[in-house]
């Protein structure tokens, strides 16, 4: 059985999967992480191997009580994986991301595929049906959207993510949805109608954070899946074991 260990920007997704089944999944504090782990232990004793992802963001501490328990694999630029890399500089490639473009060569191999992962970042990954992973797109969030026209204006508030009551805002909160949700949406449709126009035989995955808030509103078919991430990182450790 594989722990999948996705450390984000502020919380800690852990994943128990048997085989490419998921078992268990919890969302913890950073802080609550070796915690977590032990329970996890005590209710799958099977568990014997794990992957981390965004290493850098755990402590040596944490890292080395991991390895103590697990054998180990650190996702990084020399990690082998399922598909032909063609970004030009695969050192800054994030491992997120690497972990996206892994779960759909397992779920969709073959085909001219599109990730958009809705999180802090909106990412934008391509893999042609030929498995070569050839790159994408980086855009802000919705959150961060929201807290740069706060950060780097004078008086525009601080607002929470709501779906906008019409397009045309009639007072700044209105005005402020509207830009935000309205702009997001209409960059995801318009990014999956350019990569359309070129790759007609094309299947869009929507996963990330804020994904189920959007996959309501978008006009553009896709597939949306939460978990897209932690079944690409089980993947990629599952490829290693089997060496």
């Amino acid at each position: 059985m594989n722990l999948v260990i996705d450390v984000g920007n502020t919380l800690v997704k852990l994943a128990v999967f048997k085989a490419s089944k998921l078992q268990d999944k919890r969302i913890v504090e950073r802080n609550e992480v070796l915690n977590h782990i032990r329970a996890l232990k005590n209710d799958f004793p099977l568990l014997e191997r794990a992957v981390i992802s965004s290493v850098g963001h755990l402590s040596e501490h944490d890292v080395f009580e991991i390895k103590k328990q697990f054998d180990v694999l650190v996702l990084d630029a020399q990690t082998k994986l399922p598909f032909i890399n063609c970004y030009e500089t695969p050192q800054t490639l994030g491992v997120d991301r690497v972990g996206l473009v892994s779960a759909s060569v397992k779920q969709y191999p073959n085909k001219n595929v599109l990730i958009i992962d809705a999180g802090t970042c909106i990412t934008y990954d391509f893999i042609t049906n030929e498995n070569k992973y050839l790159g994408g797109a980086i855009s802000p969030g919705l959150t961060m959207r929201y807290k740069s026209l706060n950060n780097l204006t004078a008086k525009l508030p601080l607002l929470k993510l709501s779906v906008p009551e019409t397009m045309i805002g009639s007072s700044t909160s209105g005005s402020i949805h509207s830009g935000v949700v309205n702009g997001v949406l209409n960059e995801i449709d318009g990014t999956i109608s350019q990569y359309h126009n070129k790759y007609s035989d094309l299947t869009v995955i929507l996963t990330g954070g804020d994904s189920k808030f959007l996959s309501k509103q978008l006009k553009s078919s896709i597939f949306a899946n939460s978990n897209f991430l932690l079944e690409g990182l089980n993947h990629i450790l599952e490829l290693n074991s089997n060496e």
